[in-house]
Formats: structure tokens, C-alpha cells, sequence
């Protein structure tokens, strides 16, 4: 590893909670999102100005109308940059989008439009829709050229760890053109093995859960529709996961 290289630590916020925990745990920034069963959606206004509000962190919001793939309409499109500037209004210091064509390519067009909104008032990383894409590495350069400061990548794999060797190739095909931040799957057992392929920044969520406080449970319900998922478990980002894994990277 070289000893010049600064390593940013991104934890995915789903709470003002979590946000606090990162912040107390010396995290860079927060990527703030909504729906963790759905991979992330847009967060809610409250949470982006509450999370501005209490935390010192880099505040990063999940700019993305609905779970599911990332070929978007018309009217998804619109909500994404009528939510875009809002976040702009808010003083977010950058936004994490990410959409594609039927075909699996990167839609240029519509991203285009989001960086002339966002301009340089905010960082800009598309998130990973790039490991669903035809050709991750064409997607990159099209992002570069876009403008885009940071790519979150899992290598195209369920974690970032079965893809470390697409992480590393990309890291090397970047050349410090842009960002390359290495997520999901990641902790403080393999942080270190990430940022020894090259990484910019790691993205982890430290999940962990407690048990509701609810004491009534009425049985044989489900306001999700998703059984298998406990209504009677809220989920949170540890401080200490967050803080071991902080320290592993300041310390390598």
C-alpha cells in the first residue's frame, strides 16, 4: 500500500441514527438512502436536513426513484431531477446516480442532464448500476467524460470481495481519472484487502440490528408483504463496526 494514498470511508445511511453513529465513529461522508431491502432509493427531506443538521459528516443522498433495475421512464426521470434539485437547495455535497439503456449501456442523455443541473456544487458518483452494465469498463469512461468524480463497485459480483480482481482492473484502467470506491460485503476483516487492490474508498453499511420496542405483535400480518422480513427488527449501523473499520484504514 502507498503510504501517500488517502482513503475515504463512505458508510450507507438508512436512518439520522446511523448518520450520527458515522460521524461519531470519524467516517468521511454518508451516502443517505431509503429502502435497504431494495438496494437504496431516493431518502426523504427530513432525513437529508436532520442528517445535515446534527452530523460534520459529507452528506452524499441515493438519487434513484424506485428498487429494481436502473433502465428508467420518462416520469422516473422527471422525480430524479425534481428530487436533484431539491438536494441542491438543501447544500448536499454530492448526489448517487446511476441509470441504463435496454441494452446495458450507460444512458448518456439523461446523465448528461443531471450533471448540468448539479454542475460543481456537488460530487457526483454513480452507484452500482455499473455492475449490471454490458461493459463496466466503456460505462467508466463514459462517466469520466461526463464528469464524474467516484464509481461505488462491487466488481460485478453479490460482494465486493468475490469481485476484487474487476476492482483491481478498474482501479488500473482508471489511472486516477476518477474515484473508484469498493461496496458491499465490506467490514473491518477485509477492508484492508480492498484498499491493497487499489481503492480510493470503501462503502459499508456496518448493519446490525435490535429488537423493536413494540410489545404488541399481532400475528399472521405483514405490511411489507415480505414474511421472511421481521417487522420487529430495526436495523441500524453499529458505531463500533464502523469505528474498527475507520481505524484498520487510518492505521494501515
Amino acid at each position: 500500500m502507498l503510504k501517500s494514498r488517502t482513503i475515504s470511508v463512505e458508510v450507507c445511511s438508512y436512518s439520522l441514527f446511523s448518520s450520527i453513529a458515522a460521524d461519531q465513529a470519524g467516517a468521511d461522508r454518508v451516502e443517505l438512502c431509503a429502502s435497504p431491502w431494495e438496494g437504496g432509493t431516493s431518502p426523504s427531506a427530513g432525513l437529508v436536513f436532520e442528517t445535515l443538521s446534527q452530523t460534520s459528516l459529507g452528506i452524499h443522498v441515493m438519487v434513484r426513484a424506485r428498487g429494481g433495475d436502473f433502465c428508467y421512464d420518462a416520469f422516473e426521470k422527471k422525480t430524479m431531477l425534481a428530487e436533484i434539485n431539491q438536494f441542491i437547495s438543501m447544500g448536499v455535497n454530492g448526489m448517487v446516480i446511476g441509470a441504463l439503456t435496454p441494452q446495458g449501456d450507460l444512458d448518456v442523455n439523461f446523465l448528461k442532464e443531471v450533471k448540468y443541473i448539479v454542475g460543481d456544487s456537488a460530487e457526483l458518483t454513480c452507484h452500482r448500476a455499473i455492475d449490471v452494465s454490458r461493459e463496466p469498463l466503456e460505462v467508466m469512461e463514459a462517466l469520466i467524460d461526463l464528469g464524474f468524480d467516484r464509481i461505488l463497485t462491487s466488481g460485478q459480483k453479490n460482494k465486493a470481495m468475490e469481485g476484487i480482481e474487476a476492482i483491481s482492473t478498474m482501479v488500473e484502467a482508471a489511472q486516477g481519472r476518477i474515484q473508484i470506491m469498493a461496496g458491499s460485503g465490506v467490514n473491518p476483516q477485509n477492508c484492508l484487502q480492498l484498499v491493497d487492490a487499489g481503492v480510493d474508498a470503501v462503502h459499508l453499511s456496518a448493519r446490525t440490528t435490535r429488537e423493536s420496542d413494540m410489545i404488541y405483535r399481532r400475528p399472521g400480518i405483514s405490511m411489507g408483504g415480505v414474511a421472511e422480513i421481521s417487522e420487529f427488527e430495526v436495523a441500524y449501523s453499529s458505531q463500533e463496526i464502523i469505528r474498527e473499520a475507520v481505524q484498520k484504514i487510518r492505521n494501515c
